[in-house]
């Protein structure tokens, strides 16, 4: 029998048509996901669901979804599917994320001329029959200095469309490299410097821990006087009530917004500013960027409800039926050990080295690749996901480079990550036992036994005695339960590490308490995801 498909938001009839191409059959419902009930009661029936931004696929709609095997959004931004849900039930879930860059790109670079010369106001005065031509003085781009926070995909597109306009440009990114900033003909800046010098600031990030508010109060005093700021990424990645005030001031010349930190956006303080052009997230609304990524998602879930090929999953490796049972827990151990670096490397990567020791040199290696890579990027950029992995690393000018060996020690197989920065190398090595669940048996060249937890904390330190009683005392008197607790050190009195599996995360207060003990050289806390 034909796998079914549901198409519950808007696609086109030309993605449609590549289903029943196909030979798949298609229900094409374009509003039936805005009827969460009628959703919850049909969703049983398909094989596949398509869609956009409207359906909401939640844990109730998965638990009903009784035949799903796939989860095709057109686009990139997967909120509305309960990810985890889908992953336990086996639900493969599918993204586009390289269907709209070109079009956002194009979105920021709109959005700066806009404010460059107040066309919105501008066009209002002009319908409104007035003729104030000296009330709307522009600046020009040409020969002004472009500063952008983010420099991967899409950023990197703004810069070659500026470097067009006769524009200079600089870029903070901590992971871009000087090579890569070189081949893109962008200036590789630390973030202050960029404030300081930059006449537009565009920004190009995913919102995370890290981003959150990097255009802060204390950012927006540190810029020069008539910046002009473009946010065309994340809502949340500019404290908007502080650029309102910097506005009103005189000190921003202008800005541009079309993301808000609470979305959809009925009230902000950016609203009704005359220097503020503002659009309802309108970066991937092109004809052609929303047909792109709905031709995608239809070549793809197509391919994998015929063939069993898995395409941009957020949840799931390109791994054959075959290839599963085995290969299954070597991906988690390797996003593991590539979390484990990601987590505590703050500085450009220039290189990547993985090597495979034992029976898993024998093993889809390229799955495994993938899967050390998205785990090392995720902890920047957490929309990374196995497929892309491999190409943001590349465009970030990363060299990706793998060693296979017989096995040569006590373990079967293990596998060992060493990343390159151009201050360091770091290596972490893991192996998987008989129970199938990874551990973590080198650090820095340490030998240790250490079993993952979802929160866990890493201190390296001096191999003196209390260091023990310092890490049980201040986490016991803050409530934070020690599951595992594991030690290892270089040699007597020389270089130890120690890994704490914990129950809860560690506060602000409680890292603080252990740092002023000044016993600590690092202290972090490491998430992973142990689902």
């Amino acid at each position: 029998m034909a796998p079914k498909v549901l198409v519950s938001d808007q696609l086109s009839e030309t993605a449609v048509q590549i289903f029943r191409d196909n030979g798949i059959e298609v229900d094409f419902k374009p509003n039936l996901g805005k009827d969460k009930d009628e959703l919850l009661r049909v969703i049983g029936q398909y094989d596949g669901l398509a869609i956009r931004s409207a359906t909401k696929v939640t844990e109730k709609i998965i638990a009903a979804a009784t035949n799903l095997k796939v989860i095709g959004r057109a686009g990139i931004g997967v909120d509305n599917v309960d990810i985890p849900a889908a992953s336990r039930k086996g639900i493969i879930v599918m993204n586009t994320p390289f269907g709209n860059s070109i079009t956002t790109a194009e979105h920021a670079i709109a959005m700066m001329f806009a404010v460059a010369r107040q066309l919105p106001a501008a066009s209002a005065s002009t319908h409104a029959g007035k003729w104030e031509k000296s009330a709307f003085m522009g600046v020009e781009v040409t020969n002004k200095t472009l500063g952008l926070i983010g420099c991967g995909n899409i950023g990197s597109i703004v810069a070659d469309r500026a470097l067009g306009l006769k524009m200079k440009v600089m870029s903070y990114d901590p992971f871009l490299s000087e090579e890569r900033a070189q081949k893109i003909g962008v200036t590789k800046v630390e973030l202050d410097e960029l404030l300081a010098k930059a006449d537009f600031i565009t920004l190009h990030v995913p919102l995370t821990d890290k981003t959150r508010m990097i255009i802060s109060k204390d950012a927006i005093a540190k810029t020069k006087k008539g910046v002009r700021i473009i946010n065309c990424a994340r809502g949340g990645l500019v404290d908007e009530a502080a650029l309102a005030e910097a506005l009103k001031s005189g000190h921003v010349a202008g800005a541009g917004f079309d993301v808000f930190e609470v979305e959809p956006a009925t009230a902000s303080p950016l609203f009704n500013l005359p220097n503020v052009v503002c659009t309802p997230h309108l970066g991937a609304a092109t004809t052609e960027a929303q047909e792109n990524v709905a031709l995608q998602v239809a070549e793809q879930m197509s391919d994998y409800l015929n063939n069993g090929a898995v395409t941009n999953a957020i949840n799931m490796p390109s791994i054959t039926a075959e290839e599963a049972p085995v290969l299954a827990p070597f991906v988690k151990l390797a996003q593991h050990l590539g979390a484990f670096v990601g987590q505590l490397t703050d500085e450009p990567i220039e290189a990547v080295n993985i090597l495979y020791d034992g029976a898993v040199a024998d093993m889809n290696t390229g799955a495994l690749n993938s899967a050390c890579i998205a785990g090392l990027m995720q902890a920047s950029n957490p929309e990374v996901n196995m497929v892309s992995a491999p190409v943001v690393a590349k465009e970030r000018g990363i060299k990706v480079s793998t060693t296979t060996q017989a096995k040569s020690g006590a373990f079967d197989s293990y596998v060992k990550l060493t990343v390159k920065t151009a201050k360091q190398e770091r290596s972490i090595a893991g192996t998987v036992f008989s129970d199938k669940k990874p551990r973590f048996i080198q650090i820095k060249g340490i030998n240790i036994d250490a079993e993952i937890g979802r929160n866990m904390v890493y201190t390296t330190n001096k191999d003196v005695p209390g260091i023990i009683g310092i890490l049980g005392s201040t986490l016991g008197k803050h409530d934070v339960n020690i599951a595992k607790f594991t030690l290892g050190r270089s040699d007597v009195g020389s270089d130890a590490i120690a890994l704490l599996y914990v129950d809860q995360a560690l506060s602000d207060v409680v890292v603080s308490e252990l740092r002023a003990t000044g016993k600590f050289e690092q202290i972090r806390p490491l998430v992973f995801d142990v689902a």
